[in-house]
């Protein structure tokens, strides 16, 4: 550290984005058509449209990213985009992306890409990862693009949140194909996208062998949809052999349970713990993942992570559930998953998860964290719990504050989002820092949608902590 930081040297605050939410131009007439396109010309979901328009715009958006003074920003290049139809190759797109990360450069900050953020083409299907043979075509897509723009990028995340992916497609049905309780499906385009990831893994360090290349699960209570994918993917690093992994996912599935709690007493505890019991007769771990594993053998990397990525929301698995009809922010909600703004801050939780990244050995990222509120017909409804996005920074950076000083090494922290955005079907969450006025040409407000300066909170907490300014954070009280 230096001699004022309360951060190490080196240590990036940056924001993160994904494409289909931000870019606009996807779905309609003429335009690139992705996994979702079915759902938005059905009336399922709102359409996509022009987004935050950061496709044709993204200078203006990067300026203001670099306004609040971060040093990295996060965004992901999509497939469809890039290859609209199977074979046929966009130049201009990839083009396009390459004068979006020489911008991010151009402003002092440090491109991170995303090579899949939860969409594909629509011309693979709507559930291609069910097939394992899929997992070569999504690595072969991850190289054309690593070899197009890797002078301009060396910081790599395969997949984002391959666990949601699966459990959104295939067991809460948020997600195209709209699957419920399919745990057949859950569990096989999970072992399919990290397999995809292992080889991807080999192919982009042989184009970059300095690359930093990583995926990053939702932090998520139940073992067998996430940190079990973390154990596999450090079991060769950490000397498990492979006769041995079967047992040693088993310990530590038991560690993992020790060390977050059985969910406590009352409904949520009795549902969290059914929920483990279902995951671990749906995929006994010490037989989990045997395409991933197959992937594994097949490699010769010391390694397959280079740091560990974590996006911590909520994670305990049985919060999620949700009585129908139950109050929210703006009325009553009736689907069954709770709604993305009534998300109960736990910065205490987030130190846990750190502490759990940390025994890798590796450096830690925090590629995503943030804090939704709801925004209906125009109208931004507060959140239930009274809480504001400033505070939310406050202490949840006091949370990475916090591991840092007990020995956790952590290299940054990417915020959730820049701008409101196209939130996975719905315009209603707002998880930006600054706001859209969606009703006025788009119009980014320098507030985010309850008034709030959560970008100057966080310059402020930026600014505080490279001075040595503690004042600026909260330090969460233990578990």
């Amino acid at each position: 550290m230096t001699t004022t930081s309360l951060l190490p040297d080196g240590f990036l605050f940056g924001v993160a984005t994904a494409g289909f939410q931000i870019e606009g131009g996807f779905n309609g007439p003429g335009e690139p058509t992705n996994n979702w396109a079915a759902w938005e010309r059905e009336g399922r979901i709102e359409r996509s449209g022009a987004a935050n328009s950061f496709w044709i715009n993204y200078q203006e958006q990067i300026e203001l990213a670099a306004s609040v003074g971060l040093s990295s920003f996060r965004l992901s290049v999509e497939w469809s985009r890039v290859e609209p139809t199977p074979g046929n190759i966009d130049a201009e797109a990839l083009a396009g992306y390459g004068r979006i990360l020489a911008a991010i450069e151009a402003a002092g900050m440090v491109p991170v890409v995303t090579l899949q953020h939860f969409t594909h083409p629509q011309w693979l299907g709507d559930q291609p990862w069910r097939d394992p043979n899929n997992a070569s075509r999504l690595v072969g897509w991850m190289e054309r693009a690593v070899a197009a723009l890797g002078e301009h990028c060396s910081n790599w995340v395969t997949i984002n949140e391959p666990n949601i992916l699966s459990v959104n497609s295939f067991f809460t049905g948020i997600f195209p194909p709209g699957h419920m309780l399919d745990g057949a499906g859950l569990f096989t385009s999970f072992d399919t996208l990290l397999a995809a990831h292992v080889a991807a893994y080999d192919v982009i360090h042989g184009l970059q062998p300095d690359a930093v290349v990583t995926t990053n699960p939702y932090t998520f209570s139940i073992y067998e949809l996430d940190q079990v994918a973390t154990d596999l993917l450090t079991a060769r690093s950490r000397g498990v052999a492979d006769s041995d992994i079967g047992s040693d996912l088993l310990e530590r599935r038991r560690e993992h349970y020790r060390r977050i709690g059985d969910g406590g007493s009352g409904a949520t505890g009795t549902i969290e713990r059914f929920l483990r019991r279902f995951a671990a007769s749906q995929a006994p771990v010490a037989d989990a993942l045997p395409v991933t594993r197959s992937a594994l053998a097949a490699s010769d990397a010391p390694r397959h992570l280079d740091v560990i990525a974590v996006d911590h929301y909520a994670p305990l698995a049985a919060s999620h559930l949700w009585i129908p009809g139950a109050a929210t922010a703006g009325g009553r909600w009736w689907k069954p998953g709770r709604a993305l703004w009534d998300d109960a801050p736990d910065p205490a939780f987030f130190v846990t998860v750190l502490e759990e990244a940390a025994q890798y050995g590796r450096p830690v990222w925090v590629l995503e964290n943030g804090m939704c509120q709801r925004t209906l017909r125009g109208r931004a409804h507060p959140r239930l719990d009274g809480v504001r996005r400033p505070a939310y920074l406050a202490e949840h950076i006091g949370a990475v504050v916090a591991a840092v000083e007990s020995g956790i090494d952590i290299g940054g922290f990417w915020h959730w989002t820049l701008i409101d955005n196209y939130e996975w079907g719905s315009y209603e969450p707002r998880f930006g820092l600054f706001g859209l006025d969606r009703e006025r040409d788009n119009t980014i407000k320098t507030t985010d949608d309850f008034g709030d300066d959560s970008a100057g909170a966080l310059r402020s907490i930026i600014e505080g902590l490279r001075g040595g300014d503690d004042t600026v954070i909260e330090r969460p009280a233990r578990r």
